[in-house]
């Protein structure tokens, strides 16, 4: 199994937290945000394996806990920070050790240390180094769709710096040779802050990096600006085809709506994860959807041949529909029925909007603008023509419309901006389209120029091989993302510096040339390592997408990766559809207010309550006019009352008579009744022996006897009468 950075952010986060608790039981303390982190990779089980007694959010209220170590895995946040003084200030826990998901700002760490208490609390402090999100082997994004906008808005400028200085924490780059966008200076300005924490961070780290056999690493910082076409053109593999066509939630899980046990009495909708642990989704997700079906029919069909005991004789194996069908009769097979069930559902679907919505009618001009040239590999022609026609077409939606004119536009590297207005209102699409296509400039898209201004002289900076021949499948996936060129370019040590120059150059010149030919030495055959494991020295490249990235360039770094024994990491602020990356681009000149940005709200504050202090229990509350009952309990300890004894309807409940008063009996008919109270609770243990009821015939003239034994004198019986309220 090769590497893995979800694996490794999980083994990192159980590491931690087994090397600190060392058996001993203690509490995880986590805020929102570094919750979403760990969950992200590790199971709530995984942690309280790990002598974990609870995990708490620090947001929240808790009880007082200071018998008990804490570990407090937070985010660098002023408001978080401030949670943590509240609890060291009022001991909730006895010891603290705190880790961080990122390095906390010096001004955050100089408060906590001026505090004489967190001196005395914090037994443990370090830094993980772990806020970001990987979705899957090989890819990990921040979760943060604002990028684009703080990025690419005019009215964003101030904030770009803080923004950048954010995305270093988290060196190669990207400079276009002829911008036209105020923001081509992004790679460049990002990729020196990166440097710069760089340098940073070996100052404090002496043993950075550590010794390794493997080449050196590379990291790329580039932008959304080098390849405007991938994030708009149809792509027909599994993953992107369905994350353009299909409604899935893309948040904290990514998530496909599937009704399942449809038919039956246990018909339910259910959101299905597409996440790692689907190992039918891994396999397939890269392949052409024509080949994902193919595979799926295949393996179920294989699996009909082991149990033919599901299979009617007059089966019908052949159709994805037909297969569908089956699928829902095979109760005992739960997990493989759901599994299989999603996968083929969403195939279906993307298959039916293929159809309806003619994108096999689509793709082969989408590719020609996109590569420039036709399916065999020469000059297009009737470019123009052909999308008039599918603008056209009914069947062709509106958003597929209005991406087919910006892929055109871009193709011609613009028009006069009348021809722009007569493409729209031939596609009636709304006016505010306009605005999305001239919003391209801002990302380095030229859509509209003057009538005698001519075409920039600006070649692709991976001109297609028109040497490679066509396969008649692959026709409709001639392109690739600018993204795959690179990387091959790269791995054979032939980049442009020019385009993609260093922060700081290599000492050794030959450093490239060496890497590739070391990595061509480790792709031996298989055979080759037969009985003896292989060593894990696969050069590692890094590549940040800035402004966020497409599923066909997270396949490109698999794909690269697999062809040259690399292993390429793909990091981004956030995964873009077709229909976010044009949102997005829109909302590039709306008024900034509107878009609502993280970095412009008010800052959060640590909630009040982590503040207050815990109010004392009041006393028991007193009858008005009466004081307290001779008989009530003495005051506990500390002079607290000790704990009241329940109430009664009507008033509160009557004292205890005395002991003397056990043995006595009241004669006499005409006395009045005399309503008696429960037995306490010793004397209630004891059957209530005490509190025997007399008969009326009884009289008083046996006298109970006193201490001692002796008979009690009649003057004290008189008394005891007086205070019962009879008169004799």
């Amino acid at each position: 199994m090769g590497v893995s950075i979800i694996q490794e952010q999980h083994q990192i986060i159980i590491d931690t937290i087994r090397n600190i608790t060392a058996g001993d039981w203690k509490v995880l303390v986590v805020d929102e945000s570094s919750k979403k982190i760990i969950d992200n990779v590790v199971k709530e089980d995984d942690i309280l394996n790990h002598n974990i007694a609870n995990i708490e959010r620090i947001e929240e209220r808790r009880d007082m806990n200071p018998t008990m170590d804490a570990i407090y895995m937070l985010s660098p946040q002023p408001h978080i920070v401030d949670c943590l003084m509240a609890d060291v200030e009022r001991r909730r826990y006895r010891k603290c050790f705190l880790v961080w998901t990122a390095v906390l700002d010096p001004q955050l760490r100089r408060k906590i240390d001026a505090s004489p208490l967190a001196k005395q609390q914090i037994a443990g402090f370090e830094t993980l180094s772990i806020d970001y999100f990987p979705r899957e082997s090989h890819l990990v994004t921040f979760r943060d769709p604002w990028s684009f906008p703080v990025l690419y808005h005019p009215a964003c400028n101030g904030l770009v710096r803080r923004h950048m200085q954010d995305l270093a924490q988290k060196v190669r780059y990207y400079r276009p040779k002829n911008p036209i966008h105020e923001a081509s200076v992004l790679s460049s300005h990002l990729a020196r802050f990166v440097s710069e924490e760089l340098d940073e961070y070996v100052q404090w780290n002496p043993n950075f990096p550590p010794q390794s056999s493997r080449p050196r690493g590379v990291l790329v910082i580039t932008d959304r600006s080098m390849d405007l076409m991938a994030p708009l053109i149809h792509e027909f593999t599994y993953q992107a085809m369905a994350h353009d066509l299909l409604p899935i939630k893309d948040g904290d899980k990514t998530t496909y709506r599937l009704k399942i046990n449809e038919g039956t009495r246990e018909a339910e909708e259910k959101d299905m994860e597409l996440a790692e642990k689907d190992k039918v989704w891994v396999e397939n997700r890269h392949r052409h959807m024509k080949d994902t079906i193919d595979k799926l029919m295949g393996d179920f069909r294989r699996f009909l041949e082991k149990n033919p005991h599901f299979v009617n004789s007059d089966s019908n194996t052949t159709s994805l529909n037909a297969i569908k069908d089956m699928m829902a009769g095979l109760p005992q097979f739960q997990e493989m029925k759901e599994t299989y069930s999603l996968h083929m559902n969403m195939a279906q679907a993307c298959m039916d909007i293929f159809q309806n919505h003619k994108l096999n009618e689509l793709s082969p001009i989408e590719q020609t603008m996109a590569t420039g040239v036709d399916e065999d590999n020469r000059k297009a022609k009737n470019v123009l023509e052909t999308v008039v026609r599918l603008l056209d077409d009914e069947a062709v939606t509106q958003s597929d419309r209005l991406r087919l004119i910006v892929m055109y536009l871009l193709y011609r590297d613009g028009v006069i901006p009348e021809d722009v207005k007569r493409l729209l209102a031939h596609s009636s699409l709304p006016p505010k389209d306009a605005e999305m296509i001239a919003n391209m400039e801002l990302i380095g898209g030229r859509t509209s120029r003057g009538l005698k201004e001519p075409r920039r002289d600006n070649p692709p900076l991976f001109p297609q091989d028109t040497r490679a021949p066509v396969d008649e499948d692959s026709y409709m996936s001639r392109f690739n993302p600018v993204l795959k060129h690179m990387l091959e370019t790269l791995c054979k040590g032939a980049l442009d510096q020019t385009v993609f120059p260093y922060v700081k150059p290599p000492l050794d010149p030959n450093e490239e040339a060496l890497a590739s030919q070391g990595s061509l030495r480790a792709a031996k055959p298989s055979w080759a390592g037969a009985g003896r494991r292989q060593a894990d020295n696969k050069q590692r490249i890094i590549v940040f997408m800035a402004g966020g990235a497409t599923f066909s360039e997270s396949r490109a770094c698999y794909e690269v990766g697999a062809a040259a024994n690399r292993d390429i990491f793909l990091a981004t602020s956030h995964m873009l559809t077709p229909q976010l990356f044009v949102r997005q681009v829109g909302d590039l000149s709306v008024d900034k207010r509107r878009l609502d940005l993280p970095m412009e709200r008010p800052a959060p504050r640590a909630p009040a309550h982590l503040f207050e202090r815990e109010r004392p229990t009041p006393p028991p509350a007193m009858v008005p006019g009466r004081g307290p009952s001779p008989h009530a309990p003495p005051p506990g300890p500390g002079g607290l009352p000790n704990r009241p004894q329940p109430s009664r309807p009507g008033g509160p409940m009557p004292a205890p008579p005395t002991q003397a008063m056990a043995g006595m009996s009241l004669g006499g008919g005409s006395s009045p009744s005399i309503n008696r109270p429960p037995p306490p609770p010793a004397a209630a243990a004891n059957g209530g022996a005490d509190y025997r009821h007399h008969s009326p015939s009884s009289s008083f003239s046996q006298s109970a006897p006193g201490a001692g034994g002796k008979p009690q004198k009649p003057e004290k019986e008189k008394k005891k009468r007086h205070f019962l309220g009879l008169k004799k």
